[in-house]
């Protein structure tokens, strides 16, 4: 029998040549997916009704080389520009690593831009820039964030070093509140930042060679949409070398609160952790009592990160009286206060005050 013949057979029993399908998502079947989306829902409520900062954050799938390469897209142009035929790194200026932060309430991105890896700590480096930069002048009377975030990556659920770096690089340093609500694992399309920031970014630069450093921020700041949209984008060269090792006892140092939801997969059950201070714990009803995060979850909890020490007396200042002008967040001077006032035998009493 001809191959022609076979074709014609297969043709009119309805065969033909066709590509794999990608149409099964991954642990659709997860009996707590639908509890966690509407949790984070709930979250991401209740923030906006309190007009607290709600933060879409998320490094971009694709790395892109910095060079006269072929970017994917098409672009308005006389004559096809001629770039490289192959895509070697060694041709390339470095590869561009985007790191973002889309603030949901005001429809503004922020994308931290570095040229070596996206660990941990670029990502919490990019929420402490966001927050120095936009942050404090957008929100200056808040101090508790919300991040949206994929359960994997840099800011991955599992990762020691990501909740010990945005331990120390944001909640103490600037003395807030953060908490993280990890989407299920395979559902990163639902996080805001992919199609209100990234896509317009994508579409921006399309069929664009990125052939500068200078080029990639300009086509980033550039980047608007008719909604408003407003991007920008500063660049780090620092280095952020990979394997960065947790150890037990660090992590047992850490202010971490693992929401009550999801108990029967390791995210946490009804032992009550530390209260807060009165004043301060009933603007949290989200707070919910808990044991210690386990890092056998599956990722399907929400962690919050309790700002130490500093908290609780500026707490108990506010709840008293008129926060004075050394301890505003907008005083130069006011690091130094806190500082020497750390070192003063009531703050000594405190071992967890970094």
């Amino acid at each position: 029998m001809s191959p022609p013949t076979v074709g014609r057979l297969l043709k009119g029993l309805g065969y033909s040549l066709r590509v794999n399908a990608k149409q099964i998502e991954a642990a659709s079947n997860h009996p707590e997916r639908n509890q966690q989306f509407e949790y984070i829902a709930d979250q991401r409520a209740e923030f906006t009704r309190r007009q607290r900062p709600i933060l879409s954050i998320d490094s971009k799938k694709k790395k892109e080389l910095v060079g006269n390469f072929k970017n994917t897209g098409q672009a308005w142009v006389c004559e096809p520009t001629a770039v490289n035929v192959h895509d070697f790194p060694g041709d390339a200026l470095g590869r561009a690593v985007p790191y973002g932060v889309y603030d949901l309430t005001n429809n503004r991105g922020f994308v931290y831009l570095g040229s070596s890896g996206d660990t941990p700590a670029f990502a919490a480096d990019a929420i402490a820039a966001w927050w120095q930069t936009e942050g404090q002048l957008t929100w200056p009377t808040d101090d508790h964030l919300l991040l949206p975030a994929d359960a994997g990556g840099s800011n991955s659920c599992r990762t020691r070093a990501w909740k010990e770096r945005l331990q120390v690089r944001v909640c103490d340093r600037f003395g807030l509140t953060v908490t993280v609500c990890h989407y299920p694992t395979g559902r990163s399309k639902w996080n805001p930042i992919e199609r209100r920031l990234f896509s317009h970014i994508s579409n921006n630069w399309a069929g664009v060679p990125l052939r500068t450093w200078d080029t990639l921020l300009a086509f980033i700041r550039g980047t608007t949409t008719a909604h408003g949209l407003a991007v920008h984008a500063i660049f780090d060269d620092g280095n952020y070398p990979t394997g960065q090792q947790v150890t037990d006892a660090e992590m047992a140092t850490l202010r971490i609160e693992p929401h009550a939801i999801c108990p029967q997969i390791g995210v946490g059950t009804g032992i009550a952790a530390r209260p807060l201070h009165r004043s301060r714990r009933a603007e949290l009803p989200h707070r919910a009592p808990a044991l210690r995060h386990d890092d056998s979850s599956d990722g399907y909890g929400c962690t919050i990160w309790t700002r130490g020490i500093q908290r609780v007396i500026n707490g108990c200042i506010r709840s008293q009286f008129t926060l004075p002008r050394w301890l505003r967040r907008d005083n130069p001077r006011r690091h130094r206060r806190l500082t020497s006032l750390r070192n003063r035998p009531i703050a000594r009493k405190f071992p967890g005050m970094p």
